[in-house]
């Protein structure tokens, strides 16, 4: 039998009328009351309406939008996607950042409350998903981007990046790679060991015994070039380099010419994500293309499902990344012997060419 909000208002001991207004969000209940009805809510399983229904009421005609970050091309264009079909709405966006930081995307959300008639949420690390149950408020619509939901009860869009990796492992061992090394991402990063696993799993598939070689990485340029410099270091350079974004393998591409190393013709670089600035580096860079704008306008059209839809609860949207192949996978006809390649990373003076 489903929880009703007379259940919620007796189990808190508050009226039906001070439920809902602490379930919305209205400013007229002590905090103190609000949360107490908020953790009975939660404890009973209480959702007054489907967690993605659409924002019937459009008080403030307004989008909550809370991200890790708002630097970078990825954010950007995802920005950009939800911007798109925002307008095409007439909504406005609220946006903010937690900067990596549950206890910043707790007080952000915290924020929204009243202001905004539902929310798209990524929160990509573990911290940042456990945290999501107790701010986010039961009856506000919510979706969440390439998010783990704890409960498994939000409804959410990502990108398959087991899928992706894979792919592009495939595509490298095709290529004639056989010593394919991987930069990784966070490890508390949801995206990243999904990326990571089917890095492994793939290697281990299309060439079985071959041990894989992972790199730590932040997703941003620096670690990249940490990864690559450290890669170079190593007895056996590897033949190919897969990152886990495209910011780290253009790290990569960096390090490596400053290392004075041909790419392709000595090595090769991939990356994951796509974004613009992918096809503007020299070589232009191989890479799973995700649809970055289209993850965002995804995630808001589902926000928007009418309410009772089959779209409106619990859905997981998967989008499925495509390979690009670029200048920086294409193999030299007649790539250098292993020899020079060891040679060829020795340290050099500076100005000497």
């Amino acid at each position: 039998m489903a929880v009703t909000i007379k259940d919620v208002a007796r189990e808190a001991g508050v009226s039906v009328a001070t439920v809902s207004r602490a379930i919305n969000g209205q400013g007229s209940v002590a905090p103190a009351v609000r949360e107490r009805v908020l953790d009975v809510a939660h404890r009973l399983d209480y959702t007054p309406h489907q967690a993605a229904r659409a924002l019937s009421s459009r008080r403030t005609h307004t989008i909550g939008v809370v991200l890790p970050d708002l630097h970078g091309e990825f954010f950007s264009e995802l920005i950009r996607g939800i911007g798109q079909v925002a307008r095409g709405r007439g909504l406005h966006m609220l946006l903010s950042s937690a900067h990596g930081d549950a206890g910043e995307q707790r007080v952000a959300l915290q924020a929204m409350r009243g202001r905004v008639d539902g929310v798209l949420v990524m929160a990509p690390t573990d911290e940042g998903a456990r945290s999501l149950a107790g701010c986010l408020a039961p009856a506000l619509p919510a979706v969440l981007i390439n998010t783990v939901d704890p409960e498994g009860r939000r409804p959410w869009v990502g990108v398959d990046g087991y899928g992706g990796a894979r792919a592009m492992v495939r595509h490298l061992v095709a290529s004639g790679h056989r010593a394919i090394a991987f930069v990784s991402g966070p490890g508390d990063n949801h995206d990243a060991r999904e990326r990571l696993r089917g890095y492994r799993d793939e290697l281990a598939a299309s060439l079985p015994g071959v041990a894989p070689r992972v790199e730590p990485g932040d997703f941003d340029e620096d670690s990249g070039i940490r990864a690559a410099t450290r890669l170079l270091d190593g007895d056996e350079p590897p033949d190919a380099v897969f990152a886990a974004n495209d910011a780290m393998a253009i790290g990569c591409l960096r390090a490596f010419a400053e290392a004075g190393l041909a790419v392709p013709g000595d090595i090769a670089v991939a990356g994951f994500d796509d974004i613009p600035l992918a096809r503007l580096v020299h070589p232009a860079l191989t890479t799973m293309r995700v649809d970055i704008a289209e993850l965002g306008a995804c995630a808001l059209r589902l926000l928007l499902q009418p309410a009772g839809s089959a779209d409106a609860e619990g859905v997981a949207r998967t989008i499925a990344p495509q390979l690009v192949v670029r200048g920086s996978c294409l193999r030299d006809r007649s790539p250098r012997p292993r020899a020079a390649l060891h040679a060829s990373t020795a340290p050099r003076e500076r100005g000497t060419p």
